[in-house]
């Protein structure tokens, strides 16, 4: 494997340090994009639309967390 590498940097005119950190730095690049990014379909974001212009009603479930937050943490 460090061969074939080796090969690719003295190919691409760096040292085996400078290619091994690029590589990993365009990888990491993509990850993060992949993970960070959302990424929604006409309807999916027409329906994140509608729900930020026009929210549903807390349910109770959401009102009791928001009262065991309020007892942890001051307003």
């Amino acid at each position: 494997m460090r061969k074939m590498i080796q090969a690719a940097a003295d190919l691409d005119g760096s040292s085996l340090n400078q290619f091994v950190v690029r590589a990993a730095h365009r990888q990491a690049q993509e990850i993060l994009e992949r993970e960070s990014v959302i990424r929604l379909n006409r309807e999916q974001t027409k329906r994140v639309f509608e729900l930020l212009d026009a929210p549903p009603k807390p349910n109770s479930a959401l009102l009791s967390a928001k009262a065991a937050h309020r007892k942890f943490v001051r307003a």
